[in-house]
């Protein structure tokens, strides 16, 4: 497979991936074994493999038992006039000798077939010149490299899914854990004013804001509980687990790493991705078919060997065995322009996979360059909503102080209140985008390191 260089291989993931999340490569591992897609995929790979042995043993010779026993009666006949050449011998030396020595006979009459016959043979047939063998295993060679280019492809595809699918999750339970601070804030914050209110501190429409506040939190929070379990299904459909198996909670996500450059993304991406691996199989098979198509207006040459036994009956003596060699010379001359048809459907073929392989080829650099500025703007994001948060937090701190001690009204407070939680929703939401959109950048750019199977070795 092609590979640009191995230190700028590792030096990009290096700086993609400064630290492995062993409950996720956990999950992954888990992906690669038992996706049933996956499984479809491999399938298919099993597929070309045993395609590739059935092309590479045409070279062999194929050895065949055949026996024929064959019963007869009636059909044609063969008249054998012995009587009408020797009679007229006879008839002269019976008169010379002047006696009877010489009787007359009958013409003969045989049947074409015998009622009884057997034959029984091994027979042995060799290729010795057959370019169409070579290049239809060479064919089914590349063919085989492409279809486990598109397992890889795909198993790469599936590491993004789960990557995805589990960081969606973890936001969820980011996002259920500040709810349930939030919940804790707003029914502390019920109890006061409900005090208040007894106290004649304040009016019943307080109580009622707040206790609309936590009404609103709920619906959140109904928002929040109905994401994580598709999450955790999705997830899970991945790993084709059942949907409610229990997902793993990571307390602490991994850093932001440094983002590469553009240049570098598109070289290690031109450098990784099995789908312009894919395109180059299919390229040299289609160049293996048109010289196939090519090599179908040259001789083949095959040698047959047999030896068996002959006869009315299974006898084994040395006069019923037989032996015949003989080498066949098989040459088309003429099939009424056929072959040259197949030789230009082939360069049509091969062009359109020649312009296909341009197409993936820039929608690869198409996929980089929009996976690079989506990651960039990311983390762009992730510094200003960081900023935000602090801000929010810090300025709720200061109302809720002044709320306490009266100094400003319920409606700045809850305003206070919900800017800092959307703000730290915001965060959370940010920081796991962020990493959603690193999956895809690493997927893109093929840095992410596959694990190795034996079944998928090329040879």
């Amino acid at each position: 497979m092609r590979r640009i260089s191995v230190l700028l291989h590792f030096i990009g993931f290096s700086l993609l991936v400064s630290g492995q999340d062993p409950v996720l490569e956990e999950y992954i591992r888990i992906g690669l074994e038992n996706n049933l897609a996956l499984q479809q995929k491999k399938n298919n790979y099993a597929k070309s493999m045993e395609a590739l042995n059935q092309a590479r043993s045409y070279y062999f010779p194929a050895i065949s038992l055949n026996a024929r026993y064959t019963l007869a009666e009636g059909g044609r006949t063969i008249d054998f006039p012995v009587g009408d050449m020797l009679n007229p011998v006879y008839s002269t030396l019976n008169y010379l000798t002047n006696t009877n020595a010489f009787p007359q006979i009958e013409n003969q009459t045989f049947n074409f077939y015998r009622p009884h016959e057997q034959e029984t043979k091994l027979e042995l047939f060799q290729p010795i010149i057959n370019p169409a063998i070579g290049y239809n295993y060479k064919i089914s060679k590349e063919l085989t490299k492409a279809s486990n280019a598109d397992l890889n492809a795909f198993r790469r595809q599936l590491v993004s899914d789960i990557k995805t699918a589990y960081f969606s999750y973890q936001k969820t339970i980011r996002l259920k854990d500040l709810v349930n601070e939030t919940r804790a804030l707003l029914e502390e914050n019920i109890r006061v004013n409900k005090s208040l209110y007894k106290n004649d501190k304040v009016t019943i429409d307080v109580v009622y804001r707040s206790e609309a506040e936590l009404s609103k939190l709920e619906q959140s929070e109904a928002i929040v509980i109905k994401n994580k379990k598709m999450a955790a299904s999705w997830l899970n459909f991945l790993l084709n687990r059942p949907f409610d198996t229990e997902i793993k909670r990571v307390e602490s996500a991994s850093l932001m790493t440094e983002l590469i450059s553009l240049e570098n993304a598109e070289q290690l991406a031109f450098g990784n991705r099995e789908e312009l691996d894919l395109m180059d199989y299919y390229l040299k098979a289609g160049e293996y078919k048109l010289k196939l198509n090519v090599s179908n207006g040259y001789p083949d040459i095959f040698a047959a060997l047999n030896y068996g036994i002959q006869g009315t009956n299974y006898t084994f003596t040395k006069d019923d065995d037989f032996f015949l060699g003989s080498v066949v010379l098989r040459w088309n001359i003429f099939k009424g322009r056929e072959n040259r048809a197949k030789i230009n459907m082939a360069k049509i073929e091969l062009n359109n996979i020649k312009t296909k392989k341009n197409e993936v080829s820039d929608k690869i650099r198409l996929e980089v360059t929009e996976a690079y500025y989506n990651l960039e703007a990311a983390a762009k994001y992730v510094d200003a909503v960081k900023n935000e948060s602090k801000s929010a937090t810090k300025a709720f701190n200061v109302v809720s102080k002044k709320y306490a001690e009266g100094m400003v009204n319920l409606v700045e407070f809850i305003d206070s209140r919900t800017t800092m939680t959307t703000a730290q929703a915001n965060l959370i939401i940010a920081r796991f985008e962020y990493k959603i959109m690193e999956a895809e950048f690493e997927r893109v750019i093929g840095t992410y390191i596959l694990p190795p199977e034996q079944n998928y070795l090329l040879f």
